[in-house]
């Protein structure tokens, strides 16, 4: 996407998300439910369903690095809509990377437009993730038939195709696309979350579930593979959301230690404040340049295991603290509802899941980390 339609379409976005999607905080989290018959228009009015889809399929195009500061600012309004938001837009860019010319062109203009939408399937309640999946699809003729069930779902509640990863032998896991309607697949809710409210996070049963050969991505058999580079990016974008909600508390923060007075001054001139400000700024300065590392690097054409998965965990320590001290800057009344940063406090707790738990990023971190070195020694 080109710099003067980007700057163009990213101011446009600001101000809608601020005007009229940041109106609907209220509502989400006394009723835990996203309204969509008001959202989808704000979002459609913004692009928001098409920011990573390419122009081809009747997106926006925008590269990784253009696409971050969006998906930050969306985090601010609000994070049950962010986790929508990115579900979205994370997993429509994974299928055009990961899926053919038929699958991307049946799919992905309805993406574009916000008439379809695509989920991850990959999180098991009576299992782990990648090979330990116990989800099964078993081939007849040209066609698989699964079995297993998935939970933790983002967007189960309106989503019209899922990603779903499937054992296709006891060895090896494949990445197979499955449409809302086919008979034996069943989503049924789980209860609302902490925070990120009013988005269903759901459970998948799969039920001799019928689908075409045709819906798999990619080799039958190369499903870790897709797995690892589809999470790869996308814990860019969760880490890019823990930057959006540390931003914001900061701000916050700010505006609360200038106006708030004890002993006729600002708490803004305590030393106490202004080390716990000095300390959000430190977090928030070096996940800001983790990711420009990391998105040029993406956009280069690189892979980055590494690099994503230091952005992801840092993240989500950094906005833990961060929202920590926030809550301390504003007393006890940052700790009620009279106060954004109560809610981002409590959005800011997903990010610890999402795209892998943080040992499943020391461990990606350490595995790479030990693998360059080996070659570098010519171990």
């Amino acid at each position: 996407m080109d710099t003067q339609a980007y700057e163009q379409l990213r101011a446009q976005a600001f101000d809608g998300l601020w005007q009229d999607v940041a109106s609907l905080e209220a509502e989400i989290e006394d009723t835990e439910s996203i309204p969509r018959d008001k959202l989808w228009p704000a979002l459609e009015r913004i692009g928001g369903f098409g920011w990573l889809i390419p122009e081809a399929y009747g997106g926006h195009g925008m590269t990784v690095r253009q696409y971050l500061p969006l998906i930050a600012e969306v985090s601010k309004v609000h994070g049950g809509i962010r986790a929508l938001v990115h579900v979205h837009n994370s997993i429509g860019h994974a299928l055009y990377e990961l899926g053919d010319d038929a699958q991307r062109e049946a799919i992905l203009p309805g993406v574009a437009a916000g008439t379809k939408s695509v989920a991850f399937g990959l999180t098991e309640p009576d299992s782990g993730t990648g090979l330990d999946t116990s989800t099964t699809a078993r081939r007849e003729g040209d066609d698989y038939v699964i079995n297993g069930r998935k939970w933790m779902i983002t967007n189960s509640d309106f989503a019209s195709h899922f990603i779903v990863f499937a054992k296709t032998d006891p060895a090896t896991l494949s990445a197979i696309v499955v449409e809302r309607d086919t008979p034996g697949f069943a989503i049924e809710a789980l209860p609302e979350t902490m925070g990120c409210k009013g988005g269903q996070h759901g459970l998948l049963t799969f039920t001799d579930v019928r689908v075409p050969v045709a819906n798999r991505l990619g080799e039958e058999g190369d499903g870790l593979t897709k797995m690892e580079r589809a999470l790869e990016i996308s814990r860019v974008f969760v880490a890019a959301s823990s930057l959006g909600t540390a931003e914001y508390a900061m701000e916050l923060s700010v505006k609360h230690a200038l106006e708030r007075e004890t002993f006729g001054k600002p708490i803004a001139q305590r030393q106490a404040v202004q080390r716990y400000i000095a300390e959000m700024e430190v977090d928030i300065h070096a996940l800001r340049l983790m990711l420009d590392d990391a998105a040029d690097k993406w956009d280069a054409g690189r892979r980055i295991p590494r690099e994503a998965s230091v952005c992801k965990l840092f993240g989500l320590e950094a906005v833990g603290r961060v929202t920590d001290r926030a809550i301390l800057v504003h007393g006890g009344i940052g700790y009620t509802r009279r106060h954004p940063v109560e809610r981002l406090y409590r959005d800011a707790r997903l990010n610890w899941f999402e795209e892998g738990t943080p040992t499943i990023q020391q461990l990606v971190i350490a595995r790479e980390v030990l693998r360059s070195s080996a070659v570098a020694v010519g171990a």
